[in-house]
Parts: C-alpha cells; structure tokens; sequence
C-alpha cells in the first residue's frame, strides 16, 4: 500500500485517474478506481478514451441507478463487440474478447439478465468480473468484492478507517492523499433531492454514450445502404424484370399450367417490388454514398457525446423545452452524421444562447421540478430511453442489411470488396437471363 500527494486541481486529478484506467488495460491488469461516493462518477466517465470507454464499468452505488448503469453498459460493449469496427480494435478489445471467452456463461448470463430487464432482480454476483476497469463508490466495491491488481483510492479523506487499508487481492494499494473534491459534479448529499441529481447525472453520461452508439451504428448501416443501393439495387430490379419476362414466355407456352401461371405472377410482384424500392431511394437519397465507409473521428464523437449529454430532450423542465431540445438533438443526429464538425459547435451555442435567454422559472416551477417526484420523473425517461436505445441497437444488428454489412466489413479485412463480388454476380446472372429471354424471342419468331 502507498500513499502519495494527489492534484489538487480536480479537472488534473480527473485526466489522471482516466489516463491510469487506460494504462491498466494497455498493460492488461484489473483496475478498482474507488470514490467516497457518485459525485466524481460523471466527470471519470466523460474523461476515460472513447474507444477504451465501453471495457470500464463506472457503476453508481444507488441500487436503481446502478442497475440502469450497468444495463447500459453491457449494451455498450455488447454494440462495439457486434459492431467489429475500429473503435473495438487493439490489444485491449483482443484481452477483452478473450476475458468474455473465459467467462462465456457469465457474459451470457448478464446479457440474459439485461435483456429481461426486471427491476427487482440482482445481477449475476460476479458481473464485475467481466469488466477489467471498474470505477465506483466504496460501499460498492465492498458489496462487490471483486479483486483487482490495482486499487486507487480516490478520496480516502472521505472514507472511513475500515477502507484506508491494503485492499484484499490487490497488488498495489494506491491511497491518493487529497482534499475533498469539489469538482463540477460534485455534490454534497444533504438530502434525497442532492442524491437524485448526482444520479441523474450519471445516468445523463450513460445516456449520452449510448445515444453516441446508436448514432454510430446508424451512420455506418445508412452510408453501406447507400452504397448498396446505389451499386446494386438497379441491378436487382433488371434482373427481376429479365426474369418476369422469362416467366410470361414460359406461362404463354403452356397456358393451362397453374403452377408457371403464379410464378409468372410472383416474378412479376417481386420485379414490381424491387423496381419502387430503387426509384423510392433515388429519390430520396440521389446516386449514393460518395464515401465508402462511416469514420468519425474521435474528436467529432466527443462533441457529439458531450453535446448529447447536454441538450438531450429527456432532461427537459416542461414540454416547451422538450420540444426544443428534441430539435436540436434531431440536428445534432443530422451533424454526426455528416461529419460536420462545425454543425455541432453551431448547436451547442444554441443552446447556450437559448439557456441564457430563457426566463426564469417561477418558485411554483422550480419546486416542481427540483422536488423528488420531478427528478424521480426526470431518471424514469432517462432509464426508459436507455432501455429503448438497446432495443433499436438490437433490432438494428438482426436485421438482413445488417448481417449483409458485418459479411462486407469482414470481407474487406481480407482485401475483398463484397459488394463488387454481388454486382459481378449479378452482371453475370443478367447476361444469362438476357441469352435465355433472346433465345425464347428467336423461338417464337421461328
């Protein structure tokens, strides 16, 4: 166990402990960050690295709260992990595949355990053990028990003598001596209102995270749409049309045949089918991506995560701010997707000119909103939208356009363009169809 002089600079202190969980899972080693209580979690959450943020469990010591935290981030990893995109590539996503492969049935078991989604039920006992970062209040780390090579005490000034000792398991014992911490989260939990808004904080960082997920999975599955649209949609619908005709020949050659009569017919659907979903996408989306794949860069993620957090229509006062809120959200969907970096810097002054202007609230009002059934309301849409995001995410990767995509990611990182190989399938397989309907016509000439 060591002790030694932490920043006082809470913003400097935050960086640190961020920087020593990426350096734990660059180094393969399990980390326990523990805190005095929830009022740093929020500000950990936002500093930990992106691409590393899904492998950390940050966990609120509030039974409801954790148990939302903790469903969204198994949602998360469980979307990077489907996703198989570059923000979950590197020695840290490998250890982590390898740690879900040792502990397939508790990984099973917490995905089951999330997707029920029963507010009374526990977690499996050991979940922590999935994730190699956990970061969260002392109480809970007690309850959990879940060794680790490292523990950080972030604020042993705050914590009782039982827990200002070696932790049990761990390699090192890092005690970070400092004052209490006033960071810009940081609460002091007078009463059961305080408490709620410290949650309702975390919970907006967890929601903000999975809105940025879902805002990614989006953005990649539309830009492979396009694409796929615009290199093979066309050509679908003439193979469909080639094969209709094909069809007629057949059913005006033996007209009594029931069976070539509805195939005629369903050749004919299907062609009608594919030719209004090609026409309905030129419209609305033109010749098709001029872009191949979606990568926005780590900086436009973060914007986009921080301006979520921020403006996200669930963390509305009353229906008029909802409404303005849901507005700026949908442009800032429209921004990430674009890459438009600007767009979002654009959104977010909005918002602060917008919040600056707003008249105050009146005593009646801020009652309202700050009393516990408000802020009890204000973590109920929070949690339900959450739970909505994971549904979308799931609905999403089951999809045929999705299992399509994940063949074409896979394929490229063995040098091969899937979509050219269908297209030159289907070249081929209109070239047939051309020769064999040519054939049908000389014959009939004849």
């Amino acid at each position: 166990m060591r002790e030694v002089s932490a920043p006082q600079d809470p913003d400097t202190l935050i960086a640190a402990l961020a920087a020593l969980a990426a350096e734990a899972l660059a180094r393969d080693r399990s980390l326990w960050i523990i805190t005095a209580d929830d009022s740093l979690l929020p500000d950990l959450s936002n500093a930990l690295d992106l691409q590393l943020r899904p492998l950390c469990l940050v966990m609120p010591g509030a039974d409801y709260a954790g148990r939302i935290t903790l469903r969204a981030t198994l949602s998360l990893l469980k979307s990077r992990l489907t996703r198989a995109a570059a923000d979950s590539e590197g020695p840290a996503w490998s250890a982590m595949r390898t740690r879900l492969q040792e502990q397939d049935r508790l990984w099973r078991a917490s995905l089951a355990w999330s997707t029920r989604g029963l507010d009374r039920e526990p977690p499996p006992p050991d979940i922590a053990r999935l994730y190699p970062v956990r970061i969260g209040p002392a109480t809970l780390a007690t309850q959990l028990a879940t060794p680790a090579d490292w523990v950080i005490l972030a604020e042993p000034g705050r914590l009782s003598s039982s827990y200002r000792m070696s932790w049990p398991g761990a390699q090192l014992t890092l005690l970070l001596d400092t004052a209490v911490i006033h960071g810009s989260t940081a609460l002091a939990f007078l009463d059961e209102n305080a408490q709620l808004r410290a949650e309702i904080e975390v919970l907006g960082q967890e929601l903000a995270e999975m809105e940025l997920e879902l805002a990614t999975a989006q953005g990649e599955l539309a830009l492979f749409s396009e694409r796929y649209h615009a290199l093979i949609a066309d050509r679908i619908a003439e193979f469909d049309q080639l094969q209709a005709a094909l069809a007629r020949y057949r059913m005006q050659q033996s007209p009594d045949d029931p069976a070539l009569e509805n195939a005629a017919q369903s050749a004919e659907a299907r062609a009608k089918q594919s030719r209004q979903e090609s026409e309905s996408f030129r419209e609305q989306h033109g010749k098709g991506a001029q872009q191949e794949t979606f990568s926005p860069s780590q900086d436009l993620k973060k914007r986009f995560r921080q301006l979520a957090q921020k403006i996200h229509p669930d963390r509305a006062r009353d229906e008029n701010e909802r409404a303005w809120r849901t507005q700026l959200m949908t442009e800032a969907n429209r921004a990430y997707r674009a890459g438009d970096t600007a767009a979002l810097d654009e959104l977010l002054a909005l918002w602060q000119e917008g919040r600056a202007a707003k008249a105050p609230m009146s005593a009646e009002q801020m009652t309202r909103v700050s009393s516990a059934t408000g802020l009890t309301q204000q973590a109920t849409r929070i949690r339900l939208r959450i739970r909505e995001i994971s549904a979308e995410l799931d609905r999403l990767y089951s999809s045929k356009l999705y299992e399509l995509f994940s063949a074409s990611r896979m394929a490229a990182r063995q040098g091969r363009d899937l979509l050219a190989e269908i297209v030159e399938r289907l070249e081929s397989q209109i070239d047939a169809a051309r020769a064999a309907l040519d054939q049908q016509e000389v014959a009939e000439a004849a």
